[in-house]
């Protein structure tokens, strides 16, 4: 398929007069592609869900969550890889973004880059892969050389190959293990695949990187556990988060922190079995870190 042939290329005739607008009328008009953006990600939920649970145990067992694109794909990727470290409390080792033409290629565009196979290698070559690696790899279009050689030397190493465009049967859709391929149509500006495909990545991404963090425990109830208190604006999160996972007071939350060497998900289980630190790291070593397991398994016993 030729490039100006690709959907997300061609012109929508919803936004052909969008320059002659109201202001009022041209934010309506883009808020109207958003919706045809989590409608086209709607459909592709079992796609997801079927990725995620193929993700999860490789990043359980110490496989890392790698993200790689070129242009505004790449830059996503890396906010996703980026954003997931504090949140989560992982390490840049766990995961990370590649892009097409390195870090400079963040706040400026590189001429080339995204064409460059070579490239692709030789930046997947130097991180070491392992069949325990999940690459996530992201392009609109489905077919940026950069991204499609990237994805294919990830899969001859091992790794699982996720793969995120907007073109059915793209030559990404097709290379990849978990093809997810949400068809947003023509840009409100023609070809700003910014817009409405930037919006279905965010949101793809979002879901890909949440489930996996949930499904290996980084996740009790719907509270951010691996928070580290580092400092008094953690420290107090902390407690929080403790005591409303628990349903106990502040007090009681910190009390469970200090015991616990400041480990947010050792003081949950150490309240919620109302065991001794021994017996709490005991049911969390049990099963790998995963607070809602641990606690389970404390009732059973």
């Amino acid at each position: 398929m030729q490039f100006d042939d690709l959907l997300t290329e061609q012109r929508n005739h919803r936004s052909t007069h969008i320059d002659r607008e109201s202001t009022l009328e041209m934010v309506a008009t883009i808020n109207r592609e958003d919706h045809r953006v989590a409608r086209a990600v709607q459909k592709q939920l079992p796609q997801i869900a079927a990725a995620i649970d193929a993700a999860y145990p490789k990043f359980d067992e110490g496989g890392r969550l790698i993200y790689v694109g070129a242009g505004t794909s790449g830059r996503l990727g890396v906010i996703d890889a980026t954003e997931l470290q504090p949140t989560y409390g992982l390490t840049s080792q766990q995961t990370f973004g590649l892009i097409a033409g390195g870090t400079q290629a963040l706040t400026t565009t590189v001429q080339a880059a995204e064409d460059s196979p070579e490239l692709a290698q030789a930046d997947l070559g130097a991180v070491h892969l392992t069949n325990k690696d999940v690459v996530i790899a992201s392009a609109a279009s489905g077919q940026t050389p950069y991204t499609l050689a990237a994805l294919q030397f990830a899969q001859d190493q091992g790794a699982l190959g996720i793969g995120f465009s907007c073109i059915e049967g793209s030559p990404l859709s097709k290379l990849a293990d978990f093809p997810i391929t949400p068809v947003v149509g023509p840009e409100i500006i023609t070809g700003a695949t910014l817009l409405k495909a930037g919006t279905a990545e965010k949101m793809v991404l979002n879901m890909l990187s949440t489930g996996i963090m949930i499904k290996t425990g980084k996740v009790y109830q719907n509270l951010m556990i691996n928070v580290v208190p580092t400092n008094g604006k953690t420290f107090e999160r902390a407690k929080k988060i403790i005591a409303e996972a628990t349903q106990t007071s502040t007090l009681a939350a910190e009390r469970a922190l200090d015991r616990a060497g400041n480990n947010v998900p050792l003081a949950i289980v150490l309240i919620e079995t109302k065991g001794t630190i021994a017996e709490a790291k005991t049911l969390l070593d049990a099963t790998n870190g995963h607070v809602s397991q641990a606690v389970k398994l404390s009732d059973k016993g």
